[in-house]
Formats: structure tokens, sequence, C-alpha cells
């Protein structure tokens, strides 16, 4: 079975709209898991506009499941996964005004840096993985800094499935048996959906986890969010 975890960035976007602490962040990451997600991840950004840094706080006491943190690596974001001390960490190299993630690491120009941070976070009991395209030669870079796992970034496959999912699945099934024969741990996350989600699933191999916000929250909005979680759960066994 691969794993749930459900980004909560957007129950922080709507908290934060009013300026008050409506809906509450904590007890609903509390009920997520309590409707059978396994895992909690956030994404706080320099400016704060949906986690907060002390959110990251909050929720490391009352998450019973995973906490993954997603960021990049700027000294603010280190000090406080260290502080933290969260399941996992997910590098990723969005810029400080990016709207959402747009775009994986180049784990060979930049393999110097991930591998300190990397190591930095595994000395400190630290799970890490890489936000990566799905180029098996960016697998093969990411497998030389030391990281635990790589999070396959799909955007690229839900904007294709709809005209062809053969296509669209295809480099992410090569970047997938790579990592196999690596021996690097295997998640995915950016714009997967119910539509979208069992395919994906079906086909890559020893996908260990999956993260999903800003779809499973829209989709809750019709359908209610533990009977979003439970369809989640049926399409990932």
């Amino acid at each position: 079975m691969t794993s749930l975890s459900v980004n909560v960035n957007k129950i922080a976007t709507l908290r934060n709209a009013r300026g008050g602490d409506m809906p509450n962040l904590i007890q609903t990451a509390q009920d997520i898991e309590g409707f059978g997600a396994q895992g909690i991840t956030i994404h706080p950004r320099p400016d704060e506009r949906h986690i907060r840094y002390q959110d990251a706080h909050d929720l490391k006491k009352v998450v019973k499941t995973e906490l993954n943190i997603e960021g990049n690596p700027i000294p603010k974001f280190i000090e406080l996964v260290l502080a933290v001390k969260p399941d996992q960490v997910t590098f990723v190299p969005d810029a400080e005004d990016a709207i959402t993630s747009n775009a994986g690491w180049d784990t060979i120009k930049y393999q110097s840096f991930l591998t300190e941070v990397i190591q930095e976070c595994k000395n400190n009991g630290l799970r890490t993985s890489i936000f990566l395209d799905p180029d098996p030669k960016q697998v093969d870079g990411a497998k030389a800094t030391g990281t635990d796992r790589i999070e396959l970034y799909t955007e690229a496959y839900a904007s294709g499935f709809s005209k062809n999912p053969e296509t669209a699945i295809a480099p992410y099934v090569e970047a997938a048996t790579r990592a196999n024969e690596l021996e690097i741990g295997l998640n995915a996350g950016h714009d997967l959906n119910l539509e979208n989600i069992a395919y994906f699933h079906q086909h890559i191999p020893n996908l260990l986890e999956v993260s999903i916000g800003h779809a499973l929250i829209c989709e809750s909005l019709y359908f209610g969010l533990e009977n979003v979680i439970n369809q989640y759960r049926a399409k990932l066994t």
C-alpha cells in the first residue's frame, strides 16, 4: 500500500484569510489523521502566507502518523526542521515568490549543496527526500547526495494524463525504475487527484508515499474531507 500524506497548506490559507483561527489547523490535521490519512505534509514559505513556522512546532506535538516538512533549504528552513525534527524533510527548490512548486532539483549542478544539507539532517536523525523531475540522470545525481528518498514532481503527468495516459506516465516509470535499481525510496506529489491517482499508482513500482493537498481540499468542498480521504486510500491500495 502507498501511504497518503495530506498537505494542509490550503487549510492554513483559509485560516489566514480572516486573521483568526478558523478553521483550526491543528484540529483539522488531527481529524485528517482520524479519517485515515497516513501523514501530514506542510510547506512553510519565508513569507508565511499559509503555513507559519510556529505551525510546524504545534503540529509536531499532535501528529501521530508522519510529519513531512517541505521547503527550500535556506538557513531559516534548516533551522526550523532541526528544531522540530519531523519524520521527513523534503527539499524543494522553490523561489521565495513562487506561487507553488514548479520544478525539481538539478541534482548534478547542486550536488555539493544538497549533499551538505542532507548530511546535516541525517546527522540529526531526519529522513530526507529530494523533489525531482522524472529524469533518470537526476535520480543518479540524487543517489550521490546520500538522500533516503526522492519525490517525483508530477505536474507534467497530471497535465498530460487526459490527453494520453501512457505518454504521460512513461518518464515517471523510467525514473521510478532507476530509483528502484539504486535502492532509493520513492515518493510523488503535485497535482495528483482522484481522476489520475489510480493510474499513477498502478504503473509506478514501489511507490511509498504520495503527498496531495490542493486537489484533495478542492474535492473535499464537494464530497467531504473524510469521504475524499477514503477514496484516495482505496485507490492507493
